[in-house]
């Protein structure tokens, strides 16, 4: 992608006042939400020059290749901007789970109507230390 229509494409999106982005990553088989996270410049220009999604982590101040740790990666199908400019969707195709505790998605948690509780809606296909042959990450 030559450089100009980059600038061009990151210069549409609103980051906040941090430099960041919230971004959906969406399933194309199907169009199962995935998870969120967030993406600074640097993050989404590596997405749509590479093909491999990568995202901003708040929690380690640095760019966060999904799937570098876990095996479990995201490749960009396509790249969308919202109406505010303000918020991604990322429709990727996902190799394994998305979730870091082994779970496909990370909204498995639902709000259980009449008693004040959240119900889980689906089972971990492979447990953390599994997945990241160690101690739990959060990705």
């Amino acid at each position: 992608m030559p450089e100009t229509e980059l600038a061009a494409l990151l210069d549409a999106i609103q980051f906040d006042s941090t430099g960041l982005v919230p971004v959906i990553a969406q399933a194309q088989d199907g169009g199962e939400i995935l998870m969120m996270a967030w993406m600074n410049r640097a993050a989404v220009a590596e997405t749509l020059t590479t093909g491999r999604v990568c995202y901003w982590s708040r929690s380690r101040q640095s760019l966060w290749r999904k799937g570098e740790t876990s095996g479990q990666r995201q490749h960009l199908i396509e790249l969308r901007l919202d109406c505010d400019g303000d918020c991604l969707l990322a429709i990727v195709v996902q190799e394994g789970v998305a979730c870091h505790t082994g779970r496909r998605s990370c909204f498995f948690n639902r709000a259980a109507t009449g008693n004040g509780t959240w119900e889980i809606t689906s089972q971990p296909l492979i447990s953390p230390q599994d997945l990241y042959k160690s101690s739990p990450l959060t990705e």
